[in-house]
């Protein structure tokens, strides 16, 4: 079994974060304050973890996967001891850094890979996030001439493991509250731009995903919000988690509680836009403001990639691939 584990991607230093962003902006490089803007925003938070979780999410997930496959074609007679390696691999790459979608895949034809799983770490579908680490994908075996069937994890929004993965952590974040019933909690993801969610599909998702864990713990207050938007002329989807906070403000609410649910690691957007300035425009507006801690690569959102990277798996055998 071969798995393509995808996310986003960071720089690891600072004489990194302009070809980061040029990659970001299609091969367009970024004006000096747009740059100048983003360095401070690292600066602020020190480094972004992304790397480092993603890495740690394949390797917990390759541990997983053969963890639950036969590792051994015969009866053991005798303790085998300590194993790492077992029947299934799990590439990475990423949309935006190194190592590159591209790079991994080139690595999988090399290692005469010829079926393999990929699932992006983000639950939610847009043609501004999972369709484009296909066409990522598609696109580097086109030029490789199709050395391998490729299968690809769409969404995972409703997953019950994703689902109840997130309502224990907020549930965490619900015992500190002074007035659980009478506190808001609102639900990000990333922003897109308009015309890419026109179908209203993204949006759907990431409300279905707010509902099923406002329902779960029976949530009285609750709504979506959005971060992250771009610096772009063209308009984004909204409101921002600023807005809305400001909206609870004036609607009397006096605690918030906020999950990036459209955020399964900790980075950049999730240190600045909730860490950061939330906080600040909470402090301003007297709101005690809690964030939930991400899934990260913990158990039980490996548990989640395991499960639907073995569902996904099984469509090579049902389409006789």
């Amino acid at each position: 079994m071969n798995v393509l584990l995808m996310a986003y991607g960071t720089p690891y230093r600072r004489e990194e974060i302009e070809p980061y962003y040029t990659d970001i902006r299609r091969g367009r490089p970024p004006s000096p304050e747009l740059l100048a803007e983003l360095e401070e925003r690292y600066h602020l938070i020190g480094r972004s973890p992304l790397s480092e979780i993603t890495y740690a999410q394949a390797i917990r997930l390759e541990a997983a996967l053969n963890a639950s496959l036969p590792l051994y074609p015969t009866p053991l007679t005798a303790s085998p001891g300590p194993r790492v390696r077992g029947p299934a691999r799990v590439y990475h790459g990423t949309k935006h850094w190194h190592p590159f979608i591209a790079e991994a895949v080139r690595a999988m034809a090399e290692d005469g890979v010829k079926q393999a799983v990929g699932i992006v770490a983000a639950p939610h579908f847009s043609a501004r996030s999972i369709a484009e680490y296909r066409q990522k994908v598609e696109e580097t075996l086109e030029e490789l001439g199709h050395p391998l069937a490729f299968r690809l994890v769409e969404e995972y929004y409703d997953h019950p493991g994703y689902i109840q993965a997130l309502a224990n952590r907020v549930l965490e974040q619900l015992w500190r509250l002074r007035e659980p019933g009478q506190a808001l909690f609102l639900f990000t993801a990333h922003s897109i731009p308009e015309k890419a969610a026109q179908d209203g599909r993204y949006q759907t998702q990431v409300r279905t995903t707010a509902e099923l864990v406002a329902r779960e713990l029976g949530l009285a207050h609750w709504d979506t919000a959005w971060q992250s938007a771009g610096r772009t002329p063209e308009p984004w989807i909204g409101p921002d988690v600023n807005e809305r906070l400001e909206e609870a403000s004036q609607a009397g609410f006096a605690e918030v509680v906020v999950t990036a649910v459209g955020f399964p690691s900790d980075h950049l957007e999730v240190f600045y836009d909730l860490d950061y300035e939330a906080q600040n425009t909470a402090a301003r507006l007297g709101l005690r403001l809690l964030r939930t801690r991400s899934l990260n690569a913990d158990p039980d959102y490996i548990e989640v990639l395991r499960d639907l990277v073995l569902r996904e798996w099984a469509g090579f055998a049902q389409k006789g691939d």
